[in-house]
């Protein structure tokens, strides 16, 4: 049984169902990347099994329990959560917003014990902002702000991290920094990560295991080279994908594509494939 996992899921708002019936198992140990186009329901599932929004019919598990029935305090000792765009004020330094993720170990008065210290201190230096910790929010880059962010992730010492998008609003090279920190805090630590991605190469050079979603529902899961492929891409994405291996690290990578749609209004009517046709 994995530590995180969705049984029969049905999530709304208001009167607007989003996902329906659905059923998710995270491997454990691994990074797993939710794929699809824009409102698919990607982000809808990650609130869901973070807790954030309450299935109205189903339930998640957490290490056996199901997490809506879980107090708010366990299920931040299981679990790190980081939202899309998180609200605190950006006067706070790297390690005032580290130490909010030692809340949830804390007891009585609330002060800090030598292990909250220590757990705040590794984070910050297993996340590169050592140089960075007495600066505030507002005085970092993108990519060294998400970078802060991760480290109070961490400083909760969970074995399941979810992220929802880690990399908007960040450049090429902000972008690879932080997936590559992400990587390294699962193959070093083996903590499971569940994480949001839009881009496709990303996700396929990034993760072990994908879910490949398209109006509220799973179209594929599996491994990268069995998602990021023409057919699946093709059915989730509506594009005609031209996929290579990458040279550098074997896994598949999206070369180019077009519009499905485009690319039959390019085939003259009279040579048209019928099966095409019928796409």
């Amino acid at each position: 049984m994995s530590k995180l996992s969705a049984e029969h899921i049905a999530v709304a708002y208001n009167d607007h169902t989003i996902i329906e019936d659905m059923n998710i198992e995270v491997p454990d140990g691994l990074i797993t990347s939710i794929i699809g186009p824009n409102g698919c329901g990607k982000s809808t599932l990650l609130k869901s099994m973070s807790r954030i929004m309450k299935p109205a019919r189903g339930a998640v598990y957490l290490n056996g329990r199901n997490i809506h029935e879980m107090k708010t305090k366990d299920v931040a000792k299981e679990m790190a959560i980081l939202a899309q765009s998180p609200d605190i004020p950006q006067t706070l330094t790297v390690s005032q917003l580290v130490s909010f993720g030692r809340y949830p170990h804390r007891r009585g008065t609330g002060r800090m014990s030598a292990v909250d210290k220590e757990a705040i201190e590794k984070a910050i230096v297993d996340t590169g902002m050592a140089g960075y910790k007495d600066r505030s929010l507002d005085a970092l880059s993108g990519g060294q702000r998400q970078r802060a962010w991760i480290a109070m992730a961490l400083a909760q010492d969970t074995d399941v991290m979810l992220l929802d998008e880690p990399t908007t609003y960040l450049d090429m090279a902000h972008q690879l920094e932080v997936l590559e920190l992400l990587q390294s805090l699962n193959t070093q630590e083996e903590r499971t990560i569940v994480m949001v991605l839009h881009d496709l190469n990303h996700a396929a050079r990034f993760s072990e295991h994908l879910i490949a979603m398209r109006d509220g529902a799973v179209q594929h899961i599996g491994s990268p080279s069995e998602v990021v492929s023409k057919p699946v891409l093709r059915k989730v994405f509506g594009i005609d994908a031209h996929v290579v291996a990458d040279p550098r690290t074997g896994k598949p990578l999206c070369m180019t594509y077009d519009l499905v749609d485009r690319q039959l209004e390019s085939v003259p009517e009279t040579n048209m494939n019928p099966a095409l046709a019928r796409v």
